[in-house]
């Protein structure tokens, strides 16, 4: 199931307080949309690492009450009001007996004396056994609590997802070139670092810190992989000898239209980056001289960054012209 689907699922899985459990490679964003389907409902949201408890954490501590009986103190990490999801990450990576502890929480929202708050759901995450990351094989009788969604990871999205959180330019628009690699990971692969939303987003970061240019492939490598790394800092060379936004608007019929696709994929993004409601006009004139499919893409980008283009003539015309693609 894509991302934008496992939010409208979940959606409708938390009005009924259904448990949920997300199933994943490592690094694709399961966690992410958990939280960002929380917030985007108002939701408060509490993380608890399944894998870093013991059972007692669960439970809580017992301590002597007036009348001589022994009651148990819930721990602080569970909520006590409001509303929320409570939220099981790595869940199958945790111990058998933490997992079994997890049980009457999940079914029965409840923790011996504990009781989970009306208001509150359970979504629960982990990697698949395939993956080979630390996991335990899931007992019956927890999985059959639980509706299971596998997450599937969909570059589209995760480019609209990465214009909003500030991804760096040069990030997406390799990635649209080369959307193979959002997320190229095989567990028989001997690797380290491998291709992810997750990695990708440490790339992005490394850049906007500036790094010394002479360990950027390094860096890169680091975060993603040899293979990876290799075509990303190609690109990156490529992207320093864009012409610039400022030369393409001022000279929109002049400037030289290059044959690699590559490049054609870099300018698309930076132009559509670039487009505002007072330029517009002049990014069309460009666009109308570069093949139709990157003429698109550029809109595509400029649309998601300033929606009122839609309503200008200069898009009105372009849509026309280019009805054959859109349809």
């Amino acid at each position: 199931m894509k991302p934008a689907h496992i939010k409208s699922a979940l959606t409708s899985l938390l009005t009924i307080n259904q448990p949920v459990f997300i199933w994943g490679p490592p690094g694709i964003g399961k966690s992410q949309v958990v939280k960002q389907t929380a917030v985007d409902l108002g939701l408060e949201i509490r993380d608890i690492r399944a894998i870093l408890l013991d059972p007692v954490d669960l439970r809580g501590l017992p301590q002597i009450s007036p009348d001589g009986l022994s009651r148990w103190c819930a721990p602080a990490f569970l909520p006590m009001a409001g509303r929320g999801v409570l939220f099981l990450d790595e869940l199958n990576a945790a111990p058998p007996l933490v997992q079994a502890a997890c049980y009457q929480l999940v079914l029965d929202r409840r923790l011996g004396e504990y009781e989970l708050p009306e208001g509150w759901s359970v979504v629960a995450a982990g990697n698949r056994e395939q993956d080979r990351a630390v996991s335990h094989r899931m007992p019956s009788a927890l999985a059959n609590r639980f509706v299971h969604i596998d997450f599937e990871v969909d570059a589209d999205q995760w480019q609209a997802w990465a214009s909003r959180a500030g991804i760096c330019r040069e990030v997406r628009a390799f990635i649209r070139f080369r959307p193979q690699l959002l997320h190229d990971f095989d567990p028989k692969r001997d690797t380290r670092a491998f291709p992810a939303p997750r990695s990708w987003e440490f790339v992005s970061n490394l850049l906007v810190s500036k790094p010394d240019p002479d360990l950027v492939h390094q860096l890169v490598e680091g975060s993603v992989g040899q293979g990876a790394a290799a075509e990303f800092t190609g690109f990156l060379e490529m992207w320093h000898t864009l012409p610039a936004a400022k030369d393409i608007l001022t000279d929109p019929d002049g400037v030289e239209i290059p044959d690699n696709p590559a490049v054609l994929f870099a300018l698309s993004e930076m132009m559509g980056a670039a487009v505002t409601l007072d330029n517009i006009a002049r990014v069309m004139a460009w666009a109308r001289r570069i093949p139709p499919e990157f003429s698109v893409l550029l809109m595509r980008e400029a649309v998601r960054r300033t929606p009122g283009v839609v309503e200008t003539p200069a898009f009105t015309n372009w849509a026309s012209s280019n009805a054959q693609i859109l349809v």
